[in-house]
């Protein structure tokens, strides 16, 4: 799998690297045909101190692509919580394609 990172007013240091490629590790534990994926993380001036520094992660599927967002006031944080977040889309995405190709026929 390819992760691209770009961020805009933020350097992306080696930790974030490993922290974010840590997360995608959880993502495939889950479904592991994921082609490509890209993050965004973005550290912008907001009133509201919560929603500072944002996280937005892109994973491209085979015929899917699937998009998480989130804010927090830490970006490690605001990482952990999109990844999360993509997880649950990530699962329910396994599910359907599961459900779809093996139906179940009641006698």
């Amino acid at each position: 799998m390819n992760l691209k990172i770009n961020s805009r007013h933020v350097e992306v240091t080696p930790g974030m690297r490993e922290h974010l490629e840590a997360g995608f590790a959880k993502i495939r534990k889950h479904f592991d045909h994921v082609i490509d994926a890209s993050a965004f993380l973005i550290v912008d001036k907001a009133k509201e101190k919560d929603l500072r520094q944002t996280a937005e992660i892109t994973i491209h599927l085979k015929g899917k692509e699937l998009f998480a967002q989130a804010h927090h006031s830490d970006l490690y944080h605001a990482m952990d919580a999109v990844v999360d977040k993509l997880e649950r889309q990530v699962v329910k995405h396994k599910e359907k394609i599961q459900d779809h190709h093996h139906e179940k026929h009641l006698d």
